[in-house]
């Protein structure tokens, strides 16, 4: 990395959708972090502490997340702790830790990748769906706070992808979704990449948004 380089790092990014996000925002003039758990793990805040002192980071992308599914009823206190521990705190302090620095250096930016579930929460996902409902308000609030020091805060509801994390869900239940899309297809994470690409170097003047990538209806 050179004194000219921007930073980007990405919080899971050594997930499907990490990956990809990492491929397509390696730039020229750009270096992209994407550090595993053992690097930064993000339910921890002495190692969000330890991974963030001294960087100076251009653009935050919060991809980590995880899912504990089950109903309410059922869902013990430790998976409602560990979901929103990732899904949500994770994200809010590792926006905390890089805020600082960019309103020093004049501006950032800062992409939560929330869910579809964060709008219409299925059966059996209130942990998972109400952390990244919580994302939702989080950008919006953040967006408005420090937008007057050139920081943007923008929200990403990528849509169903064929990743590790969705590998076990039941073919029927994949079907279900498939048949909510209006065009009759999946996201992939490339197109999901891509889109984040798009709006952190074509939409600079976008902030405070909520962005839903794929064909279900939002208001139904």
């Amino acid at each position: 990395m050179t004194d000219r380089d921007h930073l980007a790092v990405i919080t899971g990014g050594t997930g499907s959708l990490g990956t990809a996000l990492a491929e397509a925002l390696q730039v020229p003039g750009w270096t992209v972090s994407s550090p595993c758990r053992q690097d930064l793990d993000v339910r921890d805040e002495a190692s969000i502490r330890r991974y963030f002192r001294g960087r100076k980071v251009d653009l935050l992308v919060c991809a980590a997340g995880i899912v504990r599914d089950a109903p309410v009823a059922r869902l013990t206190e430790d998976a409602w702790n560990e979901t929103w521990s990732v899904n949500f705190f994770g994200a809010t302090r590792c926006a905390e830790a890089v805020i600082p620095r960019m309103r020093e250096a004049g501006g950032g930016h800062i992409v939560f990748i929330s869910s579809f579930s964060a709008l219409h929460p299925p059966v059996g996902q209130v942990a998972y769906a109400s952390a990244k409902a919580a994302l939702l308000g989080l950008a919006a609030d953040l967006a408005s706070r420090h937008g007057s020091a050139n920081i943007r805060v923008n929200a990403v509801l990528p849509g169903f992808l064929e990743t590790r994390m969705t590998e076990a869900v039941a073919e029927t239940r994949r079907g279900e979704i498939l048949g909510d899309h209006v065009l009759g297809r999946f996201n992939t994470c490339r197109q999901a990449a891509a889109f984040v690409h798009f709006l952190h170097h074509h939409l600079p003047d976008t902030s405070g948004q909520t962005f839903q990538l794929d064909s279900r209806p939002a208001f139904r």
